[in-house]
């Protein structure tokens, strides 16, 4: 805060550094928070706190799984990995309070494991272009990479942080060490380059990983409690039992505890047609990620500091980054941060399969799948520009599978009239919010775009 609290003016070579830094940064400032907004709003808010900013960066679990990786970094454009862990524990391997699993509706402890069921890259193009987050389906069946004896082969994606993770603790208690944090810590970071290397070679060898970001169920559930009540939309009512989801047609704001279970919500219990799908789910976490970034825009929630300190501590317990992330820096100008930059695919698969130990899988196509990565790496130029205030699809490939639905915003609130529309205004602070701008994805295929509050299944 050194800036604000020197009135000096700046030299124009202490202007010209600090317009050169902020350009450096600002791509991955307006993608991470896009990316994983529940993270960087936290981040953000720690600025305004003043003294603590330093502790938060400090407390933060770092580490060193990026180390060693063998695909070379080829480009200036930045790739960060997403894990999103299904395990009921925190960073110690310690259970959680017996609250905060009544909220998550997931079971206990002994519940779950160390799969990344949540896989997502936030590519950021260097020339500032629009950036693309692409969501790896959790189940996709591939070739697992970066354990020492070779794992086992071919497993689901998400599974090759287990795998690594109890490789690397077996061998350290076969070698006489102790079962206890430090050796629990490094099966940690083992499980990380695990899936960092099954990831890499999946997506194909350019795709380099420059930052990742690992986030618990409790982690995401303290900052859904900070920045909740949070405005949603789905396109007909649905409930399942399994996760606790219950949720209206149309636009809605929901509570931390509905957030968990707008996420994983992967089934509808009332209704055996309407079917969901792991897709599904992926498609409902980009429109959450969306819809906090559009709202947060909108609600000026990062100056609610009071709102906000109070889970700084308990969050910065439950979320690891790599040793070079410095989400201070990213942080230094959230305000002006938008959700509109940023558009989200997920990968193709073949279809549905069970493995030869009985598993349930998807089934891909390895050159399919690589090649519509590097076609969302590196898009081709559009062809023309479209006019002014005109509704257009997502660039690259995944235009060509968008859905009937407008992928631009509507220009009313698609959902059926209903209960839904009783409060249909984004949660903030301002009164006389119009109606946010929506727009409708059927399903989980083509480009799901920033700076709406989407409506999905």
């Amino acid at each position: 805060m050194t800036e604000t609290n020197n009135p000096r003016p700046l030299s124009l070579y202490e202007q010209l550094l600090k317009r050169d830094r902020e350009r450096k940064f600002r791509r991955r400032r307006i993608v991470f928070f896009s990316a994983l907004a529940v993270v960087l709003l936290v981040v953000g808010v720690i600025v305004f706190v003043g003294g603590t900013a330093l502790n938060f960066n400090a407390n933060l679990h770092r580490s060193d799984a990026l180390n060693g990786q063998e695909v070379p970094k080829l480009t200036q454009d930045t790739n960060i990995l997403v894990m999103g862990l299904d395990t009921r524990v925190d960073e110690q391997g310690h259970p959680l309070p017996a609250e905060m699993y009544d909220a998550l509706h997931a079971g206990d402890a002994s519940i779950g494991g160390y799969n990344s069921n949540v896989l997502m890259l936030i590519h950021i193009p260097a020339d500032g272009s629009k950036a693309t987050g692409i969501s790896i389906p959790r189940d996709d069946y591939v070739d697992v990479a970066g354990i020492p004896d070779g794992g086992p082969g071919k497993a689901k994606i998400k599974e090759a942080y287990g795998y690594g993770f109890d490789a690397e603790k077996t061998s350290l208690i076969n070698s006489g060490k102790p079962d206890d944090d430090s050796t629990y810590q490094a099966a940690r970071d083992a499980g990380r380059k695990a899936e960092i290397a099954t990831v890499s070679k999946f997506l194909g060898n350019n795709v380099h990983i420059d930052h990742f970001i690992e986030v618990t169920m409790a982690a995401f559930y303290q900052t859904a409690q900070a920045i909740a009540p949070i405005t949603v939309c789905v396109n007909r009512a649905t409930q399942d039992t399994f996760s606790g989801a219950d949720f209206k047609a149309g636009i809605q704001q929901i509570d931390a505890k509905q957030a968990m279970a707008f996420v994983r919500q992967r089934r509808d219990t009332t209704d055996p047609n309407y079917q969901f799908s792991d897709l599904d789910r992926e498609r409902r976490q980009q429109a959450f990620i969306t819809s906090v970034s559009h709202q947060l825009k909108q609600a000026g929630t990062f100056t609610d500091i009071g709102k906000m300190q109070g889970v700084l501590e308990a969050v910065s317990k439950n979320i690891v980054v790599d040793a070079d992330l410095n989400l201070i820096e990213l942080a230094q100008q959230a305000t002006a941060l938008t959700g509109g930059n940023i558009a989200f695919t997920t990968l193709p698969i073949t279809g549905f399969g069970v493995s030869p130990d009985g598993a349930s899988i998807n089934t891909i196509d390895i050159d399919e799948v690589q090649a519509t990565v590097k076609e969302l790496l590196t898009p081709a130029p559009p062809a023309t520009q479209p006019a002014s205030g005109t509704s257009t699809a997502a660039s690259g490939p995944a235009a060509d599978n968008a859905t009937p639905a407008p992928a631009g915003p509507a220009p009313a609130a698609p959902a059926p009239a209903g209960p839904a529309q009783d409060n249909p205004a984004p949660a903030g602070p301002a009164q006389g919010n119009p109606a946010p701008t929506t727009s409708t994805y059927a399903d989980s295929t083509g480009a799901l775009q920033g700076g709406t509050i989407p409506c999905v299944k």
